[in-house]
């Protein structure tokens, strides 16, 4: 006789293996390695951005300026913020406006939460649509930046078109583990001590 699988643990049997918890699965993997490399990237902008703004303020002391610094620091932020927003969202760090959904359980739950990451999926892939297109567009079109430097400018939208792509597949992801019957990751356990509630509002992550 064949062995019987064993299920998650966490809840229905998953519809989608390849998304289950815990599972080794190469899509899995990647998926998961995708987010934390989105977060690598936009922790290097912000180091970059760091090193560009200690760079701009003492060389105005001895006399060394950095060209085009204000604009590579600028498109810097811009790629830290998109590509900083999957890995936010997966971690449950961003903050969320959750009065109607806290007062919900079970099934209707579920159903909001669906609705919310709906909703949310439609934006994105709207914004992602045009976050490619304009990219493509500078690249086709050979659009270059105005500054001292001239850049092309499809390599900084790179960033923000990247960033809000993957962020958009994170969206999805979540709604295919939320609709197989399992709790969203983006969903914190609640504090258990005041101590930990007054850290989570000071660090400006969700509840």
């Amino acid at each position: 006789m064949a062995p019987v699988p064993q299920g998650t643990g966490t809840g229905a049997p998953c519809a989608f293996p390849i998304f289950r918890p815990g599972s080794r699965g190469m899509i899995r993997r990647l998926l998961d390695g995708l987010y934390l490399l989105s977060g690598v990237l936009a922790a290097i902008f912000l180091l970059v951005i760091f090193l560009l703004m200690i760079g701009l303020s003492s060389g105005r002391d001895i006399g060394f300026d950095i060209p085009a610094g204000d604009d590579f620091a600028s498109w810097s932020m811009v790629a830290m913020s998109f590509l900083g927003l999957a890995h936010t969202f997966k971690k449950g760090e961003m903050i969320r406006v959750g009065l109607l959904l806290e007062r919900l359980t079970g099934r209707k739950r579920q159903v909001m939460e669906l609705f919310a990451l709906t909703v949310g999926i439609v934006f994105l892939a709207y914004f992602t649509k045009n976050a490619i297109q304009l990219t493509y567009d500078s690249y086709r079109f050979d659009d270059m930046s105005q500054g001292v430097i001239a850049v092309p400018l499809w390599i900084p939208q790179t960033g923000y078109a990247l960033g809000i792509t993957i962020l958009l597949i994170a969206m999805i992801d979540e709604f295919v583990h939320v609709a197989s019957g399992h709790h969203p990751r983006y969903e914190k356990e609640p504090p258990k001590t005041p101590e930990e509630l007054i850290e989570r509002v000071a660090s400006g992550g969700g509840v």
